[in-house]
Formats: structure tokens, sequence, C-alpha cells
């Protein structure tokens, strides 16, 4: 197996081009390493492009579209490691929309490990309840919504 150094803005480039390309509904699987670990809240942790596939088969089955403000995102970046923070607006299949500073969702920061051009591992840290759903556990959710008035 061929090792090949990569600089921090080559780094930054492979995790730039995965939200590109998620905005645009296309396939990140190539970006991933073969035995690549992907860690998405309320899915659990995917091993391998298998599993990665099928992680993102299941978040497109109730996502239509999303977009990410990758001009305004912040990056730490320290050896393989990219830490990217930032915020994003979609659509979900049932029309409900969302968008950070509007909504509740739309928040994120994902980890990335990114070596020999490839992701090899991406932790992403989101809430993942993009429509604001879970209000029965969350009753503040229902308050800023309108459908109560805080106590």
């Amino acid at each position: 197996m061929e090792i090949r150094t990569m600089t921090d803005e080559q780094r930054k480039a492979v995790a730039l081009e995965y939200f590109r390309r998620m905005d645009r509904g296309e396939s990140v699987l190539d970006l991933f390493d073969e035995h690549a670990e992907f860690c998405f809240p309320k899915w659990g942790v995917a091993h391998g492009r298998t599993q990665i596939g099928q992680l993102f088969a299941d978040l497109m089955g109730i996502l239509e579209s999303v977009r990410h403000d990758i001009a305004h995102v912040n990056f730490i970046q320290q050896g393989d490691l990219v830490v990217v923070e930032g915020t994003s607006s979609g659509i979900l299949k049932s029309g409900e929309r969302w968008r950070a500073g509007v909504t509740h969702a739309g928040h994120w920061c994902d980890v990335f490990e990114i070596r020999d051009f490839r992701i090899q591992r991406c932790y992403v840290y989101l809430d993942p309840d993009y429509g604001g759903q879970d209000v029965a556990r969350y009753p503040w959710l229902r308050q800023r919504s309108g459908d109560a008035t805080p106590t």
C-alpha cells in the first residue's frame, strides 16, 4: 500500500468536496477509504463503504435536499484531523424546512480523519431531528414553534 503525504490544504479540499457533493445530491462514497468509519447521530457507526452507503441511503430517505454554508465554516486542523463547524439548511421529504438560526436544526460539527486522499473516519455532531418532532422529550421545541407559551 502506498502512503501519500498530504498538506493541510489538500485535506481541507477533500472535506470541502464532501460537502459540495452532498449539496449537489451526488455520491460521496469514493471519498472514503474502503475501511473507513462514519458515525451519524441516531444511526450509529458505519464500518466500511458498504455500511456507509447504507447510512447515506437511510439519511437521504428523509432528506429532500441539504445545503451547507461552506463559505462561512470554521476549520481546525492538526495532522490528519480536520474539524469543520458550520450551518446548514434543507428540506425534508415531508416538505418541512430547516435553517440554522431560524429553526433549532442546522448547526453541525464534523470531525474528519483524512489520509492518503481518502476520508478514513468522519464523526458528525448535530441534532438529526431536522423537523423538530421530538417535542415530547424537549418541550421548549413546542414553545419556540408557538404551540405553547413559556411558563
